[in-house]
């Protein structure tokens, strides 16, 4: 125990919480910029098995805050690296490595088994794929996002409202860190605060940060807060789905431009969400309309526009980068 004396004197932590750590299984999805600080955190803390997803492999852009990665990772995938550092680290933590997308067709498997899922990845989809998940299986969620020099981070699902309570509805125009830029630090401090409130959820300290938000700008180094734990659950809500879950009866409209893929369907429509707030879709009754993109934005957008005028299903689909570059469309 001379590994963890010193958190282990800490009075709300002690001898309980360490042994609570060691049973805890957690999921990270996302090997990135949050993920970098927190999981040296969970795995030094004494955490005993987590599961880190990610697709990616690691770019020497990433090394200015991704900052579990040294120059040698580059080309190697991210969740890989990640769990090779976190063996160094200690080895007592278990730390199993899934190279792979979380996404709808994924999600139930790699949430199953677990006590906490830690939402570390740069996408609205995951997000809300993540929440939805959680919610459905009552699972503790804590989310966090970085942009620029703003983020924030919060404690979802489990005995709390889901983050589609909180954020019901998406910015009509936003980025992510390949868009708009990140600083290093600013992801460093909100990756600590949802290391502690991983830590909190698992120990079950009181008073626990489900339900809690947290956000920090580093402009004025200002930190603000509030609970939500009486947010209502919106009635809406469109769920993403698979690209492998299209039926040959659904109405699919690819809301991209040519130039960053194919149709994923090819009777599929190629509208924009402009066309859909002008026109309405040549959908029957009941017929379930599905909304693509790159990152789920632009569907959720559309889904917000056609809501009030399709009495049917409306289900979203992110596509991912598919055009021939790597140029980032949200």
């Amino acid at each position: 125990m001379n590994r963890y004396a010193r958190q282990i004197a800490v009075p709300e932590f002690g001898s309980s919480g360490q042994a609570a750590l060691k049973q805890a299984r957690v999921l990270v999805v996302g090997a990135g910029g949050l993920a970098a600080p927190l999981l040296p955190y969970l795995a030094g803390a004494g955490v005993g098995e987590i599961h880190v997803v990610d697709p990616d492999t690691v770019e020497l852009s990433n090394l200015h805050r991704q900052t579990l990665f040294r120059e040698g990772d580059v080309g190697t995938p991210k969740a890989e690296a990640a769990a090779k550092h976190l063996a160094a680290l200690n080895l007592a933590c278990h730390v199993i490595p899934h190279v792979g997308t979380f996404a709808p067709d994924t999600a139930d498997t790699l949430c199953s088994n677990v006590d906490l899922v830690l939402d570390c990845a740069d996408s609205f989809a995951a997000s809300y794929i993540a929440s939805d998940i959680c919610q459905k299986m009552h699972l503790p969620l804590i989310s966090a996002s970085v942009v620029g020099m703003d983020g924030y981070v919060g404690g979802f699902c489990g005995s709390a409202p889901s983050l589609r309570a909180l954020f019901p509805d998406l910015p009509r125009a936003a980025g992510t860190c390949a868009t708009l830029g990140v600083l290093g630090p600013v992801v460093g401090v909100i990756a600590t605060l949802q290391a502690q409130m991983a830590i909190a959820v698992l120990t079950e300290q009181d008073p626990s940060p489900l339900g809690q938000l947290v956000t920090f700008d580093a402009r004025g180094f200002r930190f603000g807060g509030f609970r939500f734990d009486k947010a209502p659950e919106p009635k809406h809500r469109p769920a993403f789905i698979a690209p492998s879950d299209i039926q040959s009866d659904d109405l699919v409209i690819d809301l991209r431009t040519p130039e960053e893929g194919p149709l994923p369907t090819p009777d599929a429509l190629r509208l924009s969400v402009e066309d859909l707030a002008e026109i309405d879709p040549p959908a029957t009754p009941g017929q379930r309309v599905l909304l693509c993109c790159r990152s789920g934005l632009r569907a959720w957008a559309a889904a917000e526009t056609l809501a009030p005028r399709h009495a049917g299903p409306i289900a979203m689909i992110a596509l991912g980068d598919q055009s021939p570059t790597s140029e980032e469309t949200p």
